[in-house]
């Protein structure tokens, strides 16, 4: 964690975060100001907490809400449109079930939970390594109900087992740095591919360039005057000119409205929404291995937000920090009434708010708030939905708002040979597979002192050696067969 210079007598007093709380005028800089915020935070845990008592809105807290709106509308989409892809359904459902999604985790669980309830539990949103998944979900007879019923019991079962903070913890800085490289490296190189396509693919070829070189300039001065947190807006606002200055293609189609938030309507009927009536327990059979997959996943995703956090906070400011137990009941139950209402999402640790909240130095409650208020306007008003998910804007923000910063953060991590060793690992097996299967692998091995700190192996127990990791692969590998995504092994379902 980041140092503080001011005064750490009173940085770090007891008492509430109303009692300690201090005007920003009072702080030599405004970073002194944000750190000591962090370290005063007291979040009551499934309590109510209020503005002025609990925390403060800050201008920063702008940045992760507008990151988060446009990273989890882009992701949203891609859920949608691949479910509609996979059984049959129009552009209509796909953007009326987004809006479904949008309202449901904006007023339930973005503004409740994550805003007044439980600080400390990160929002809930999108599970992006699963997206590739659902047209085999789609074509093995899965049923999205099913999934999210399954995918809410079995995160319920991690959290209460408090089974998500110990992989969490038994997760050494090599293999964290070796996921983090990965998962930014082929974000970053699948953003800039994506784009290229996009603008190829459109007769916009000429946009590529001006757009990355801009959104280079940009993120490297940032960087270099300590203001990273403002990549996203500043570089989204900049890849929209240019590309719209360059003739991009563009226009606006998502007209204002309401979607339909009756059940009965998604669930109801092979008539209306998903037309595939209510789950029978072949559909539940059929999705089983999807939702152990989903859920096994889960803490790669949780410890890559939470590692940022770590990163960019000052000490003493553990009380800010997103508990990843708290998060995972956060996500199953989101999970479970999102499917509920009739969403498709699959739900996770919400990254693209938690990483620029990060290196803005906020905690969670302020800006999950704002996050959820511009998912209820946008959802409303629909034209901004347009915007949010055209390619240059889309692949920009999450460029310089996840990718660059993961593969940033997983550099930082690796300092030493035998991290470089553990981290090397990770990427190798992460490149075979996917990155749950090398975040297993290279877990196990280190913690077995096969690869890295060999005395930090020494150290462990049996169970944190051996029993843990070894069932943690196991599951994974066996989800990962069932559902043909070991190379070389076919399917054992569809």
């Amino acid at each position: 964690m980041t140092e503080t210079t001011h005064n750490e007598a009173e940085d770090f007093a007891e008492g509430s975060y109303q009692q300690n709380h201090r005007p920003a005028s009072e702080f030599d800089t405004r970073e002194d100001y944000l750190n000591h915020e962090l370290q005063i935070m007291r979040p009551r845990r499934w309590r109510l907490n209020l503005p002025g008592r609990d925390f403060r809105f800050e201008w920063e807290d702008l940045v992760p809400a507008l990151a988060g709106t446009i990273g989890i509308t882009v992701m949203y989409s891609a859920v949608m449109s691949a479910y509609a892809a996979g059984f049959g359904l129009d552009q209509a459902f796909v953007i009326e079930n987004v809006r479904v999604e949008l309202l449901v985790s904006a007023t339930l669980f973005v503004i409740l939970t994550s805003g007044f309830l439980n600080p400390r539990a990160n929002l809930a949103g999108n599970h992006g390594p699963m997206i590739p998944l659902i047209g085999l979900i789609a074509a093995a007879g899965g049923h999205p109900l099913a999934l999210g019923i399954l995918i809410g019991v079995f995160g319920l079962l991690l959290s209460a087992t408090k089974s998500a903070s110990r992989l969490v913890n038994l997760t050494s800085a090599g293999v964290t740095g070796g996921l983090l490289v990965y998962l930014g490296a082929t974000g970053v190189m699948g953003q800039i591919s994506g784009l290229s396509d996009w603008a190829m693919a459109n007769d916009a070829g000429r946009v590529i360039f001006p757009v990355l070189g801009a959104t280079v300039i940009i993120y490297a001065w940032l960087a270099k005057i300590g203001k990273r947190w403002l990549a996203i807006p500043l570089c989204s606002a900049a890849a929209l000119a240019i590309a719209l200055l360059m003739g991009a293609p563009f226009e606006f189609q998502t007209t204002p409205g309401m979607p339909n938030l009756n059940p009965a309507y998604w669930w109801g009927s092979t008539e209306t929404g998903w037309k595939l009536g209510l789950p029978n327990l072949e559909h539940f059979i059929a999705v089983l291995p999807f939702a152990i997959l989903a859920v096994a996943m889960w803490s790669p995703d949780f410890l890559g937000h939470r590692v940022f956090q770590e990163m960019n906070y000052p000490k003493k400011s553990e009380n800010a920090l997103m508990d990843v137990d708290d998060t995972a009941a956060a996500c199953s139950i989101r999970q479970a009434v999102g499917s509920f209402f009739g969403g498709g999402n699959i739900t996770s640790s919400w990254g693209t708010y938690m990483i620029p909240a990060a290196i803005a130095k906020r905690p969670i409650p302020a800006g999950a708030i704002l996050t959820g208020v511009l998912c209820i306007i946008l959802a409303v008003t629909g034209y901004p939905m347009d915007l949010t998910v055209w390619r240059p804007v889309m692949s920009v923000a999450l460029l310089v708002g996840v990718f660059m910063p993961l593969l940033e953060a997983g550099m930082q991590m690796v300092k030493d040979n035998v991290n470089t060793n553990a981290a090397g690992t990770c990427i190798f097996a992460s490149a075979v597979v996917n990155p749950v299967f090398g975040w297993a692998l290279a877990m196990f091995l280190d913690n077995n002192g096969l690869i890295g700190n060999k005395e930090r192996a020494e150290s462990l127990s049996a169970i944190d050696k051996i029993v843990i990791p070894g069932i943690t692969l196991i599951v994974c590998v066996v989800a990962l067969a069932v559902v043909g995504m070991l190379p070389g092994i076919p399917a054992m379902i569809g």
